[in-house]
């Protein structure tokens, strides 16, 4: 099973060409507002690396959200098209879910601006509890009570340090886990804005 992956949903552009959970090419990078721009050449790049044709690929693999209003929409928008266009199946892993990867009592962080964080705890892949938004003066409180969560994403913002991942290798490791999308048409990004602060017990 050949498999496409793409994060464009945050900080940085993840491309992952695999095969049955082997790495066969990768992009990963910072790019801030650059996903647009890099996602196409990056891809090519990584297509000739691996020395695949679109029509070899048999799934593909995307972060929904949340994330960047635009970000988000990059990945989705190409890997909708191609599915749609070549019969593929499409499916999807959270953001959030993609920086904790498979490890144990990951509690992971990403900017959502005005003094707020996209937050949610992970344990091996799985959601404990829900994915919302939270005050990063709740997410210190949180922290403070749960000092055995290793840390993911964002946590310069409650100064404290991030463990340091790889996105690409996250990807693989939950490729069991990505969710798949029954109609491709009606997929959209998953934002959070709607919902309130809240605390992890």
């Amino acid at each position: 099973m050949k498999t496409l992956c793409m994060d464009s949903a945050h900080r940085h552009l993840v491309i992952v060409l695999a095969e049955d959970q082997e790495m066969h090419a990768s992009f990963e990078a910072e790019c801030w507002k650059h996903q647009s721009e890099e996602i196409f050449p990056q891809l090519i790049r990584c297509m000739e690396q691996a020395c695949w044709q679109s029509e070899d690929i048999d799934e593909v693999v995307i972060t929904d959200g949340p994330g960047s209003y635009t970000g988000v929409r990059i990945a989705m928008s190409i890997a909708k098209v191609f599915c749609t266009t070549m019969n593929k199946p499409l499916s999807c892993l959270s953001t959030l879910q993609l920086y904790a990867g498979m490890e144990q009592d990951a509690f992971v962080m990403l900017d959502a601006r005005s003094q707020r964080a996209y937050c949610a705890r992970y344990h091996e892949g799985v959601l404990m509890g829900e994915e919302s938004i939270a005050t990063l003066d709740d997410i210190r409180e949180m922290v403070a009570k749960n000092p055995s969560h290793q840390l993911f994403g964002d946590c310069a913002l409650i100064d404290q340090s991030a463990k340091p991942i790889s996105l690409c290798e996250h990807f693989i490791s939950l490729l069991p886990k990505a969710r798949r999308v029954e109609n491709i048409h009606t997929l959209i990004p998953r934002y959070l804005k709607e919902k309130e602060a809240y605390k992890v017990k």
